[in-house]
């Protein structure tokens, strides 16, 4: 397949060449996002024996009591549960090597060297004031748990047959429930240690330089080039974590995507992008590596936990409200672009970013129409993480604001990240419930990104070039690095059922909580960040604008926003609550 080197278009044009396997940008994000889970495989699972002896010791603390009845989860329940969640191979020595050596700058509030820098005597001092608040979050959960277990001794001793005190037990263990996750979360930064990044964050910049210099060389592109040009790159990511990792950032939600497209763009538009910088401004292959790593994350066990009505609020409600908007935008407000049309078709019902890159390169986009498909997500992503919450807290019935809430926000979020935070204001239950449909969700990235290259290929260009292209066609445009991104995710979802086939508990420890956790989000995290970067970098006020006229684009994501807002909440209603009430009632 020969590259279109001129091209502004997402994807690359030709025919199949048995060279792509190791001439192609594709091929290579397959290729390198799997030696990285490779470096997991060897250094993680050798731990097998020890995790599943430590795993087996907490079920004979705890699993007598945890299993005693079906009507509820007891106290007993949660703290199995909490035990082997302790459990994870990512604590072992290489684990917390990998973690230090991939670090992203820390948190900061008023001075920007804390985030590359702490001495001891700051750390203590910060260390000494969390500990404070945190003892006054602990009597507050000891409070919670004494309410609880007296809640829970009632019921009992009725032998879980009284509904009313069942319910009792159940609304007290929630409550204490939620009041622990408040408290793991202060006693977390009471673990303050004095750092120094700036060596390791050197060293991941070399190492990042050679990861990706191999494939810069095997596409017959100029090594030196790029490793002069990726410094530039990773400087501004360097930029993009320490803006935000400003607690008033962070509290408002302003990631690291919405910082790296800001100052790529800014830089792009201003003095203009260095030409020495350019070689390094790898879009799509920063981001196709790191979308092969989120392959590994989509794990089918995990998904079927939650059931049929999580399964029928992601993948019925997404693809009805990307057919949807997709009408609406061709039919009603007449896009000018299919590509765009469809890229932030898939931008808004899917996933945001990554769902858009798929989508981008199975049509063809154009960069700029990529750009503002990214930057309507990550504004509207920043704003609803916020203000859902807000809404389900207080306009929701009580006992339907944490599995209701939580699939709402799932649904309909974009960005994973922001779905997990929004879910952790409403409590524990909301983001287990936000955090597995929005992975649900995900499975449906490689789905889209086959059907659009099915449709544009077969229709939409042979409308516009009045010429028919064979079967074959698809094949060479169907974006390859999702044959990594469905690959992972069906090795590791393997790996995760033959671990738990071992002991309850252990596909997580090994898979969930080494893998992907203690390896694959180290490193996706960074690529995602490069990608941004590059993305603004890129981007060209004066071309943006062009695809913005009449603000199109904007009123084709607010409906399809607001579509999606009223048919998900619909659903999920329907599915939790009207259908499936008892699987609703064990979650």
């Amino acid at each position: 397949m020969a590259e279109n080197v001129g091209s502004d278009v997402v994807e690359d044009v030709g025919k199949w060449e048995w060279a792509e396997f190791w001439k192609k940008e594709d091929w290579w994000a397959v290729w390198l996002g799997f030696f990285i889970l490779l470096l997991g495989i060897v250094f993680y699972f050798p731990q097998a024996g020890d995790i599943k002896a430590k795993l087996e010791k907490a079920e004979a603390t705890y699993g007598v009591q945890a299993h005693r009845t079906a009507k509820l989860k007891t106290i007993a329940w949660y703290q199995l549960a909490d035990a082997k969640k302790k459990v994870k191979a990512k604590n072992s020595g290489f684990g917390k090597w990998i973690k230090k050596f991939s670090g992203k700058p820390g948190k900061w509030s008023t001075n920007p060297l804390d985030a590359f820098f702490m001495s001891a005597e700051k750390a203590a001092a910060k260390k000494e004031k969390a500990s404070a608040k945190y003892e006054k979050v602990k009597a507050k959960e000891q409070a919670a748990y004494a309410k609880a277990m007296a809640a829970e001794e009632a019921a009992d001793a009725a032998g879980f047959s009284n509904e009313k005190l069942n319910g009792e037990a159940k609304a007290s263990i929630t409550a204490w429930r939620d009041t622990h996750l408040k408290a793991s979360k202060a006693k977390g930064k009471t673990k303050a240690k004095a750092y120094n990044k700036i060596g390791n964050l050197i060293g991941l910049g070399i190492a990042f330089v050679v990861f990706f210099g191999v494939g810069i060389v095997a596409m017959g592109k100029s090594p030196g080039a790029f490793a002069k040009g990726f410094v530039f790159v990773f400087f501004i990511a360097l930029l993009t974590y320490i803006a935000a990792n400003q607690a008033t950032m962070k509290q408002y939600g302003i990631g690291y995507a919405a910082w790296a497209i800001f100052f790529g763009m800014l830089i792009s538009n201003t003095v203009g992008t260095p030409k020495w910088a350019m070689p390094a401004v790898q879009t799509e292959y920063y981001i196709k590596t790191g979308l092969v790593l989120l392959g590994a994350k989509i794990l089918f066990e995990k998904v079927i936990v939650i059931g049929a009505a999580g399964i029928f609020v992601a993948w019925v409600v997404t693809p009805t409200v990307w057919f949807t908007t997709y009408w609406f935008g061709q039919k009603i407000i007449k896009m000018p672009s299919k590509r765009l049309n469809a890229t932030i078709c898939s931008d808004m019902s899917v996933c945001g970013v990554s769902a858009a890159i798929a989508t981008a390169a199975a049509c063809r986009a154009k960069k700029e129409e990529l750009t503002l498909a990214v930057g309507l997500s990550l504004v509207f992503t920043s704003i609803m993480m916020i203000v859902m919450p807000m809404i389900i807290k207080g306009f929701f019935p009580v006992d339907k604001q944490l599995v209701l809430g939580g699939a709402w926000m799932g649904g309909t979020i974009d960005a994973t990240g922001a779905v997990a935070a929004a879910g952790a204001f409403l409590g524990e239950k909301a983001l287990y419930v936000a955090a597995t449909i929005k992975m649900i969700q995900n499975v449906l990235i490689g789905v889209i990104a086959f059907f659009v290259a099915l449709y544009f290929t077969t229709k939409v260009e042979v409308a516009e070039t009045g010429t028919k292209v064979g079967v074959i066609e698809i094949w060479y445009r169907f974006p390859k690095f999702v044959l990594g991104f469905i690959g992972a995710s069906i090795i590791f979802s393997l790996f995760y059922s033959y671990f738990n086939t071992q002991t309850s508990g252990m596909g997580s420890a090994m898979v969930d909580q080494g893998i992907i956790k203690g390896m694959g989000d180290l490193f996706r995290g960074w690529f995602f960040c490069l990608s941004f970067v590059s993305i603004g970098l890129a981007t060209n006020f004066r071309e943006l604008s062009e695809h913005f006229k009449g603000g199109k684009p904007l009123i084709l994501y607010l409906f399809g926003q607001s579509f999606n807002l009223v048919l998900t909440l619909v659903v999920a209603y329907i599915m939790f609550y009207m259908v499936f009430p008892g699987l609703t009632a064990t979650i």
